[in-house]
């Protein structure tokens, strides 16, 4: 008589010839409410599905990595971006014999918690917090775990119940941390301590949460000078000498140096190692884009506006969260589209208040964020 054929254990079956550092579904540390298994896919692979179905990621594609609204097609968006360091990723991990599954998820949402207009309005959104509430902040990476466990929706659910693997790659993935040469996973982390430890820039809990921590930064460093070459900020001979002899003159030579250096010193490791050489580089290279691309002068003009339209957001609409009855009986657009947002995300007894403001404006794209603010502040 014939096996009856079981893809999930297929599936199992496969992640069993993986490295020996590497993260099996099985192996999971769960979800935040325990459901049955699906008879085909493995838990990461149900998270990837969350992640891509929902609104929050389809909405990236009109989110800003570094230059806003680009009428450009070639300039860089959110949502190539994540797609970016997905590829990149998987890349180096199946090299290293890591989970495929558990790294794309990671990669595809690891930006879910962006704001509008990139850090700029990461930034804004920040100081508008701080000064109704000094002790509160806003930031994407512990955002981006408040969009999968509260703010996004599934099957008319609040939270895409995620597992915890996937949930800690998402608040561990700071692509910020120029210094960072070596990534150990710390797999004692505390899964009531996700927040804490995103806001710290904490380890992954993973070695492919460190995978993609480190495709993040390989992602955006030479895709950076790309776009900017393409706005007229600089040139690629503008680069430092000893960066081009290093790392490369190109957007690619630079992403095959450092994956191929990334991933000759962590086979068959417990770790993400990058050699010193091109660990220097890449943060020369990084620092080398702070002063002539995110401080530039046309850059410095693009955050002006947009801080305008994203505190101009945040203080009208603050005030209509002391009456939510006023503001779902308002014919104002954007006032209705609030008052649905606070309707279908929060429960009658939950306090509205900036917060609230924040989770709604951060949601929003960019062309969306700035259609509101025309709409409520032109007549």
């Amino acid at each position: 008589m014939q096996d009856t054929f079981e893809p999930r254990l297929l599936r199992e079956q496969q992640e069993a010839m993986l490295s020996c550092y590497a993260t099996r579904s099985r192996d999971s540390r769960g979800r935040l409410t325990d459901e049955a298994e699906c008879s085909v896919r493995t838990a990461f692979e149900r998270d990837v599905g969350r992640i891509i179905f929902s609104m929050d990621f389809r909405r990236m594609r009109h989110k800003t990595q570094v230059f806003f609204n680009p009428q450009n097609d070639h300039i860089c968006t959110r949502m190539e971006h994540v797609l970016s360091v997905n590829y990149i990723a998987n890349t180096i991990g199946r090299v290293l014999g890591l989970n495929p599954d558990l790294i794309q998820a990671i990669a595809l949402g690891h930006d879910i918690g962006h704001a509008p207009f990139g850090h700029s309005g990461e930034r804004t959104l920040d100081q508008c917090l701080k000064k109704v509430s000094p002790e509160d902040f806003f930031q994407h990476e512990v955002h981006g775990l408040r969009v999968v466990d509260q703010l996004s929706m599934h099957h008319n659910r609040r939270g895409l119940n995620l597992t915890f693997e996937v949930r800690d790659g998402i608040a561990s993935h700071c692509g910020e941390t120029y210094h960072e040469t070596v990534l150990i996973p710390d797999r004692d982390k505390n899964p009531d301590d996700l927040p804490n430890a995103a806001k710290n820039h904490g380890r992954p809990a993973t070695l492919e949460g460190c995978v993609v921590r480190f495709a993040d930064k390989i992602a955006y460093v030479g895709r950076d000078i790309e776009d900017a070459v393409r706005a007229g900020i600089m040139e690629y001979q503008d680069l430092p000498s000893a960066v081009q002899t290093s790392l490369g003159k190109s957007n690619g030579e630079i992403i095959n140096t450092l994956v191929t250096d990334i991933v000759q010193n962590s086979y068959q490791r417990d770790g993400i190692f990058m050699s010193d050489a091109c660990g220097e580089s890449m943060r020369a290279l990084l620092e080398d884009n702070v002063a002539r691309i995110y401080q530039s002068e046309k850059i410095k003009r693009y955050e002006a506006m947009a801080h305008n339209v994203v505190e101009g957001l945040f203080q009208a609409l603050l005030p209509w969260t002391q009456d939510p009855e006023r503001l779902s009986a308002s014919n104002n657009r954007v006032l209705t589209s609030f008052g649905r947002f606070i309707a279908e995300r929060y429960s009658e007894q939950e306090a509205l208040g900036a917060r609230q403001v924040v989770d709604y404006i951060a949601g929003m794209t960019d062309s969306f964020a700035t259609k509101c603010f025309e709409e409520l502040y032109w007549f």
